[in-house]
C-alpha cells in the first residue's frame, strides 16, 4: 500500500467538523462509522484518499471506529502530518496520539499510537503501519473479488445453492477482521436485494448472520430490516428470527437501530437535507 496521502489541515487551524461530530455519534451508538447518517460505511480508502481529511474527523475515526482496519487507516494521515510539522507543533500531535492511545476502542490502534509516539513519528514507523494495513486489506480484497465470481456462478446457475453457501462461509472466515467491514456489509446488502439471488439462499444467509458477533449481526440485520428493496418475505423472516440466541436487550437495540436507519433514509430524501 502506497504511503502517499492527501494533505490534512494544520493542527492549529483544525476545527471540529460535522463529520467528526457524526463519528462521535456513531461511537455513542456502538455502530460502524458512516460518511453521513444513512450513507454507506466508511472504508479505509476514505481515510487515505482525503475523503475524510479533517484532523478532527480523522482523530475521532481512530478513537471510535469499530472496524480495526478503518481505525488503523485513520492513523496513517495523522502520522504523516505529525512527521512534517515544525518541532514547536509536535507536542500537539503527541498529545493527540496519547489521547488515542488511552481512549481508542481498538487495541491495535492503541498499540500503534504508543509505538508512533515512541518512534517520534519517523517515516520508517509510518511505513511499518502502512505495511501492516496493506498486508491485511490487500489479500482480503483479492478474496472478495474472487467471491464476486462465485456470485456470478450462482446467478448463472453454475453452482448449487448449498455450494454457494459453503463458498460464502469460507469467504467470511477468510476475510473476518481483515476486509473493510463496509465492503463486506455492502456485499451482503446487495445479495439480499438482488432479484437474481434465490430467496432460500437469502434465508440461509440470514440464519448464518444470526450466529455472528453482536456488533456485526446488528449492523447487517438492521440494514436488512430497514431496507425498502429487500423482499418482504425475507424481512418478515428476519423479524421472526430475532429471538434466536439474542437477549431482550439485544433485540431492543436492533429494533431501535432499525427505526433510526429508517428515519435516516427518510431524512436523506427530504427536501433541503443538509449535507456533511
Amino acid at each position: 500500500m502506497a504511503t502517499t496521502y492527501a494533505p490534512i489541515a494544520d493542527p492549529l487551524a483544525a476545527r471540529p467538523s460535522d463529520l467528526a461530530t457524526h463519528f462521535m455519534e456513531c461511537g455513542a451508538l456502538n455502530t460502524n462509522l458512516s460518511l453521513a447518517p444513512g450513507e454507506r460505511l466508511v472504508i479505509t480508502d476514505d481515510l487515505l484518499n482525503g475523503t475524510v481529511g479533517d484532523v478532527a474527523a480523522l482523530s475521532m475515526a481512530a478513537i471510535v471506529a469499530r472496524d480495526s482496519q478503518v481505525a488503523l487507516a485513520a492513523m496513517l494521515p495523522l502520522s504523516v502530518a505529525a512527521s512534517k510539522v515544525k518541532p514547536r507543533h509536535r507536542p500537539k500531535y503527541e498529545q493527540l496520539f496519547q489521547l488515542i492511545e488511552e481512549t481508542a476502542f481498538d487495541t491495535a490502534v492503541r498499540g500503534s499510537a504508543e509505538a508512533m509516539i515512541a518512534a517520534g513519528f519517523r517515516e520508517a514507523r509510518i511505513r511499518e503501519l502502512a505495511a501492516e494495513l496493506g498486508g491485511n486489506v490487500g489479500p482480503a480484497r483479492a478474496r472478495y473479488r474472487a467471491f464476486l465470481d462465485v456470485i456470478k456462478l450462482l446467478i448463472e446457475k453454475k453452482i448449487s445453492e448449498p455450494g454457494f453457501l459453503d463458498e460464502f462461509l469460507d469467504f467470511t472466515r477468510s476475510v473476518a477482521g481483515k476486509l473493510d467491514f463496509g465492503i463486506y456489509a455492502l456485499c451482503v446488502d446487495r445479495l439480499f436485494v438482488s432479484p437474481n439471488i434465490p430467496l432460500m439462499v437469502k434465508v440461509s444467509l440470514v440464519r448464518e448472520m444470526l450466529k455472528y458477533p453482536p456488533l456485526v449481526r446488528k449492523e447487517l440485520l438492521t440494514n436488512l430490516l430497514a431496507s425498502n428493496a429487500a423482499p418482504l418475505e425475507l424481512v418478515q423472516f428476519a423479524q421472526g428470527e430475532l429471538s434466536a440466541g439474542m437477549t431482550r436487550d439485544q433485540i431492543t437495540e436492533i429494533v431501535l437501530f432499525t427505526t433510526l436507519k429508517r428515519a435516516w433514509a427518510a431524512q436523506k430524501h427530504a427536501p433541503g437535507r443538509p449535507s456533511i
